[in-house]
């Protein structure tokens, strides 16, 4: 179905296979942007044909998509072009990525061109223009330290606009991008490419490099492309291969609590775990609070790592990542899901956040 000589809409499109769960129903509509242009006139079908009604795709890799599909226009993200050749002040230097780009291999050639600070991040499923509506983070870095602004489409506005890292609102797996919404619920920023701030590895001396992560420590690293090596070796040893199983990743956002209620926790379970997680903002003035590391509940407390249920079920070396075991359904996963909230809840008093992003 042409929407017009640049852009073609297909209709009910399966999703499973562009999902790294492996799960969902169809599109209504669907539609591959390459793209500014081709992204507003996409945004435009959706007000006509779907009520507005519009879901950008990218690598597939923290969404479940529900069984009965979308019902709307799934706009996948095809925007290319990498650009090294930014403006650089010293070892400064300002690159710029498609929103499209596979995010590994954008950091695999950030670090093999000895550009520092995105290593951390290497083996993060999905692409350069989701990093910042998740603000994704591994090892001790999060995106957001790296951003230096994000080029967006607005959709309410009909509008194009330049955030920068200060204008995107980030917190620990958050966003105005993820924040910000249509009346309908559809996003309201659209992003289309990011400029990263990385600086050009001279010296473990001059161009120091993120080791504070306890599994680093094993690890003798000297260059951004070691910590690459240490973190996918890493990776490798705690999550599943996504080309071979299905599964969104880490399924829940690690909590934050106050450190009363973490006290109390580490009475009852004294080898439990916590990170620094700045001031709390209700509670007494200067009280603090801590992110609990999920996984290890999950393990210790629940008894979750391993555990099978059909065809759901958490990953054998990660209770924090829910798989699916071949059949299973969108529900299948929710009802799992909940069941596991339910227990942490229970045994902990802490409510727990779901990182992947239902789609329906």
């Amino acid at each position: 179905m042409p929407a017009s000589s640049t852009l073609t809409v297909r209709e009910h499109v399966p999703l499973r296979d562009l999902t790294t769960f492996r799960i969902g129903g169809p599109a209504r509509f669907f539609c591959e942007v390459k793209s500014g242009a081709e992204l507003a006139e996409a945004i435009a079908f959706a007000r006509g044909n779907a009520g507005g009604k519009f879901f950008i795709l990218g690598g597939g890799s923290n969404i479940l998509v529900d069984d009965a599909g979308f019902d709307g226009l799934v706009i996948f993200m095809k925007i290319k072009g990498v650009n090294f050749g930014g403006n650089s002040v010293g070892v400064e230097a300002f690159i710029t990525a498609g929103a499209g780009e596979n995010w590994d291999e954008f950091v695999g050639e950030c670090v093999g061109r000895d550009f520092s600070g995105l290593e951390n991040l290497s083996g993060i499923p999905g692409t350069v223009g989701a990093a910042p509506v998740q603000n994704i983070g591994a090892y001790g870095v999060e995106v957001a330290q790296l951003i230096k602004s994000v080029r967006v489409f607005d959709t309410a506005e009909n509008s194009w606009k330049d955030f920068s890292a200060a204008d995107c609102g980030f917190e620990y797996r958050d966003s105005i991008f993820k924040k910000e919404k249509n009346k309908n619920g559809t996003a309201r920023y659209a992003i289309t490419s990011v400029i990263f701030a990385l600086k050009k590895f001279v010296s473990k001396t001059a161009t120091p490099l993120n080791l504070n992560y306890k599994d680093l420590a094993d690890y003798n690293c000297s260059t951004p492309a070691d910590v690459r090596a240490a973190v996918l070796s890493i990776r490798a040893k705690k999550l599943p291969d996504v080309r071979m199983v299905g599964t969104a990743g880490s399924f829940f956002k690690n909590p934050i609590i106050c450190d009363a209620h973490y006290e109390g926790l580490k009475k009852q379970y004294p080898d439990m775990p916590s990170f620094p997680a700045g001031l709390a903002s209700t509670g007494p003035k200067g009280s603090g609070v801590v992110k609990v590391p999920l996984a290890w509940i999950l393990d210790h407390v629940c008894g979750y790592k391993g555990v099978t249920k059909g065809d759901v079920g958490t990953y054998k070396n990660q209770a924090l990542v829910i798989v699916n075991n071949g059949a299973a359904t969108a529900a299948d996963i929710k009802k799992f899901a909940a069941e596991i909230v339910a227990t942490v809840k229970e045994k902990t008093k802490i409510d727990i956040e779901p990182e992947v992003q239902y789609v329906g």
